[in-house]
């Protein structure tokens, strides 16, 4: 097995299992809290918590992703950064503290001050972490950053369930982001100590500062594409519209998340090593686009059908108003998670110009699209038809400029990679469409398990016959040890 092949395996195992049992924690945490605090509660929330999204980005620069692509920058130039994090990060949690009561004459809501103000917290040890966790990302120490994140996030999860359950309200919604962010430091720091000086450090900025600025403009930009629409939507449909959208956005992210980022985490540290032979960065790269066309356009297929049952049995009925939005969204999850690992190999091939133009085409697409849902058709629906479009309008642009500014080759093997899995989705779609009538009766539990069973077996079956994966060759070894412990 080649060093590339074992860092990827290694690292995709060790980033799934805190992926996939951090899922379950927060499917958990989420269910429980989305039974003892109020949609409008949840609006609130979001709207803080993507306006202090917006605010780190001050801090980071797009450094982190700059510390793992430069691999000669020593412990001088390290503490150089981090004195720079440290420094801006205080700044700027300093000024979002005093611009809480801004934030809440806007949005016509006192208790955001209280909250933008405790979240301030936040913001500052997240700036702070920004270089230890680079250098875990870029020593390929995926096993530490698993288990360290998994942790965090039970612990946290389980205090914020038993402060709602004794009555915190909102309150309860900040101690998850407040604690991680203050311990991910803590562990974060203590192995990866960094020094820390009454300058700048602005010597060292600058030689990464090429690759990081347009690193921070992409961030910049896709950050108001990927936001815009929840503060457009508390300010002009209402809080309540907000906390039932955030709801169907958040459940369409979780598969989302849980395949990409079990990968991209992974993506950016191995592959760097390819910056100087992007005919070999390329080649490795569709691979892993036909596998993740597998996984997520038959995704796509099964949560468009399975929508309802995901919504109610996971936060209740209280939250109906949220399935006809998750199942339009849910349609775009197939691209999504191919279009989500764009960026770790724009990264990785040393262009993060290329990056930042494809972020600020997907900007102008995803904008275009809420205005026109939110201020022309004035309805949830309408804005997550109009997020869906532009989800495939920014996919065909994106893999276009890599293909032919940074790669410089021919793209037809790219479309190739996703013959099959739409074939594998037409298949799915119609079987799930002919057997509606025999779901409309049936328990949503029982037909939830009946859906996803199904999705599976198909899946497994036609993969398995047209011999792109030999999915028997992988578990037979699991079958003959369970039947071999039977006879025991």
């Amino acid at each position: 097995m080649t060093t590339v092949r074992k860092d990827i395996i290694t690292g995709i195992t060790y980033t799934a299992i805190s992926k996939y049992l951090g899922t379950v924690i927060s499917l958990i945490v989420t269910g429980i809290l989305a039974r003892l605090i109020s949609p409008p509660e949840f609006g609130i929330i979001a709207i803080a918590t993507v306006i202090i999204a917006f605010f780190s980005m001050f801090s980071d620069l797009g450094i982190a992703p700059a510390i793992v692509q430069y691999k000669d920058l020593d412990k001088e130039a390290l503490a150089d950064i981090f004195s720079f994090t440290t420094w801006t990060g205080l700044v700027i949690s300093v000024g979002f503290f005093f611009l809480s009561w801004l934030i809440a004459d806007y949005y016509n809501s006192a208790i955001l001050v209280t909250i933008c103000q405790i979240l301030s917290v936040n913001l500052f040890f997240a700036a702070l972490n920004i270089v230890p966790y680079a250098l875990l990302l870029r020593n390929k120490e995926f096993k530490y950053i698993a288990y360290m994140n998994l942790s965090v996030q039970f612990i946290g999860g389980t205090i914020s369930v038993i402060a709602a359950l004794y009555g915190a309200g909102l309150y309860a919604l900040l101690i998850n982001p407040l604690f991680s962010s203050i311990v991910l430091f803590i562990l974060g720091f203590r192995k990866y100590p960094q020094k820390i000086k009454l300058t700048m450090g602005l010597a060292s900025m600058r030689r990464i500062y090429s690759y990081s600025l347009y690193q921070f403009l992409f961030d910049l930009i896709n950050y108001f594409s990927r936001n815009l629409d929840k503060l457009f939507i508390g300010k002009y449909l209402g809080l309540s519209a907000l906390g039932y959208y955030e709801k169907s956005y958040r459940l369409m992210m979780l598969p989302l998340q849980n395949i990409t980022h079990v990968i991209t985490p992974v993506m950016h540290p191995v592959f760097s090593e390819f910056q100087n032979d992007l005919k070999h960065l390329s080649w490795s790269y569709l691979k892993i686009v036909r596998l993740l066309a597998f996984l997520g356009f038959p995704l796509s297929v099964f949560l468009w059908f399975a929508a309802n049952e995901l919504i109610l049995v996971v936060f209740g009925p209280q939250w109906e108003r949220s399935v006809p939005v998750f199942q339009i969204l849910a349609l775009s999850v197939g691209i999504q998670i191919i279009l989500s690992t764009s960026g770790s190999i724009f990264q990785a091939a040393n262009d993060t110009r290329s990056l930042f133009i494809s972020g600020l085409l997907s900007a102008v697409t995803n904008i275009g699209g809420m205005i026109i849902g939110i201020f022309v058709f004035k309805s949830l629906e309408a804005v997550a038809w109009c997020i869906l479009i532009s989800f495939f309008v920014n996919f065909i642009q994106c893999f276009i400029l890599m293909y032919k500014v940074t790669f410089r080759i021919n793209m037809r093997s790219f479309w190739t990679q996703l013959i099959p899995p739409l074939i594998l989705s037409v298949i799915l779609f119609v079987l799930f469409w002919i057997t509606i009538p025999f779901w409309k009766n049936m328990n949503l539990v029982f037909s939830l398990f009946i859906k996803g069973t199904l999705w599976i077996l198909v899946s497994g079956l036609y993969v398995q016959l047209t011999k792109e994966y030999d999915l028997w060759n992988e578990i037979k070894p699991f079958v003959f040890k369970i039947k071999s412990f039977k006879k025991k």
